[in-house]
This record gives structure tokens, sequence and C-alpha cells, in this order.
């Protein structure tokens, strides 16, 4: 047997011990979202209309207004699981279940992972794309209606698009950052105007909204962040739109690995309602901004081999810029 024959020979055998490794992992796997007859009939149960499911997702939706601080509870939009959510979930479940592709998607990924972000990754294979809020949960939260319009909307850290798409649908010019170069290809696809992350503040025009989605605990400044998105934000009228998943907890990927940002923000509390109202009262008020209202919502992602999707707990603000705060501030 030749050199090349052998080291095929090895690399096949590899690659078959690789995939029933994988298959053997993803029959032990437990959790609360595990992909199991039980999960997959909880699953059903829970986008159902009955009344036992309704129940039970409603937990991702759950605020005790009284937990809340008195400046913040008037504040709290009461949001529930809808039919875009659910078809989000279905869709999840569904791609979870191709075995191949999952495979093929693990390979690839654990392959890749000492490369490139994780980030990257999913951008390259075409998965993991997010869900924050429906079309009808963003208006409930904008206290706008379907048929509202405004001029410019810039999504920082936009992704694959997919929530970008969310509220684009209500301006004129969408515009959109992201450092991933798979996921800036996602965004040139959908005709979204793509600017560099020193770009956005400089272009000589401001924007009716800005969106900040689960970006910043993952950020190197993120108070630096927020003073240049009140900067950038049309006075009076502009509109922040910041998600935060909660517990807080900041990160950034950096080489492939986690570590501290350099600017760190520590947010008191430890439950939802207490992490909300410190932020709030802390640490967007120090930073010239005031809610406006804010809600909780699960901020879910595609799932793999092993899981149908995950999900984490989001606070989904709209600020806007304090009356006395100026640019000097």
């Amino acid at each position: 047997m030749c050199p090349l024959q052998l080291k095929t020979l090895l690399f096949g055998a590899w690659l078959l011990g690789y995939v029933f490794f994988l298959l053997s992992i993803r029959r032990m796997w437990t959790g609360k979202y595990v992909r199991s007859p039980l999960a997959r009939s909880l699953f059903l149960n829970m986008v159902s209309e009955d009344e036992a499911a309704a129940t039970e997702t409603q937990e991702w939706y759950r605020c005790g207004p009284d937990l809340l601080g008195e400046s913040v509870r008037p504040l709290f939009v009461q949001s529930h699981l809808d039919s875009d959510t659910k078809a989000f979930l279905k869709r999840s479940v569904d791609k979870s279940g191709w075995l191949f592709t999952q495979l093929y998607h693990s390979f690839v990924s654990t392959f890749l992972s000492p490369l490139v972000s994780r980030t990257s990754i999913n951008g390259f294979l075409g998965r993991g794309s997010m869900f924050v809020f429906s079309p009808e949960q963003f208006q409930q939260l904008l206290r706008v209606g379907p048929e509202w319009r405004s001029d410019r909307l810039l999504d920082l850290g936009a992704g694959d698009g997919a929530v970008t798409g969310v509220m684009g649908a209500h301006f004129r010019e969408v515009y959109a950052t992201e450092v991933s170069p798979p996921m800036k290809w996602h965004l040139q696809r959908r005709n979204y105007k793509l600017l560099g992350i020193d770009e956005w503040q400089h272009t000589g025009f401001q924007y009716d909204v800005i969106s900040c989605l689960n970006l910043l605990d993952r950020c190197e400044h993120p108070l630096h962040l927020l003073q240049e998105i009140r900067l950038s934000l049309v006075p009076s009228t502009g509109r922040l739109i910041l998600a935060a998943v909660l517990p807080f907890q900041p990160y950034v990927e950096v080489g492939g690995k986690w570590q501290r940002p350099k600017e760190h923000i520590k947010v008191q509390g430890k439950t939802w309602e207490e992490q909300v109202t410190n932020l709030s009262s802390e640490v967007f008020r120090k930073a010239g901004f005031e809610v406006e209202a804010v809600t909780r919502l699960p901020y879910l992602c595609e799932g793999d081999m092993y899981n149908d999707y995950y999900i984490l707990d989001d606070a989904v603000f709209v600020l806007k810029v304090s009356d006395n705060t100026s640019e000097s501030a």
C-alpha cells in the first residue's frame, strides 16, 4: 500500500470515527432543549394553541412589575409568543433534523474554529440565524403601526441581516455595520448599505433609529459606543433600540478566545428586573439616555444536531436622548 493510499485510508477511518462520535454524543445529550422524542413532543405542544403551552412559553416574557424600579415600572411593555416566533422555532426544529447537513456543519466548525470567529463560521455555513423580535413586537415597542415610515435606520452588528429586515421595512434607507466578511456578504445580498465600524459616525447625516441588538456586551468600548450613538441620532425624534442579554456578562471574542472588554460596564442586581432597573437608572442615564419603553423577549438562535434552538433572556429598550443632555456631555 502506497503512502497516499494509507493517508486516504487513515483519513476515511478518522472521518468515520468522527461521525460515529457525534452520533453517540447526540444520543446521550441531555438538557433543557435536548433533541429527543420528549423534547419534540414538548415543542409540538408549545406551538399549539392550548392553555398549557401558552403558560409554559409565557415564562419567556414574564416580568414582575413590582420588582422594577418606580421610574421603569410604567414603561414596561408586555410581549407574548406570536405567530412569527412560532414560525422561527418550527424552522429551527426542522433544520436541526437535517442529519447530514448538521454533520457537515459540525465537521467544518471543528476544522475552522481555531482559525476564524464563530460568527464568520456561521456566516460561511449559512446557519445560526437570530430572532430578537417579530414585526408585531417591534411595532408594539415603538408604538407605531404597520404603515409607519421613517428615513434612516442603522443596525450596528447586523449579522446576517435577518433582524435588520424586520426593522428595515419601515425605513427608506437601511444602513448596517458588521465585521465578519461572510456576514457582510449576506448583508450585501439584501441590498443594505454597509458602513465601516469607524465610518457610520462620520457620514455627515444622522439616523432616525439606531439599533444595537446584543452588541453592548460584546464590544471593547461599550460606553464610548453609547456616546457615539447619542451624537448620531436625529435630535429630539431619534431613537435607540438596544437589546441586552441578562444577566449582563460582557466578553469579546479575540482570535477564537473570549476575554473581558477593555471598557467594562458593571450592572448591579441578580434578577432580570433588578438589572433592567440598574441599566435604566445608572448606565443609560449616565450615557445621556432615558428609557421610553422596555420589554422582555427571548433571544433565539437556530440550533444544531444537539439542540433544536438556543435561547437567552433579552431586555429590549427604546431609548431617547435625555432632554438635559448637550453634545458636550
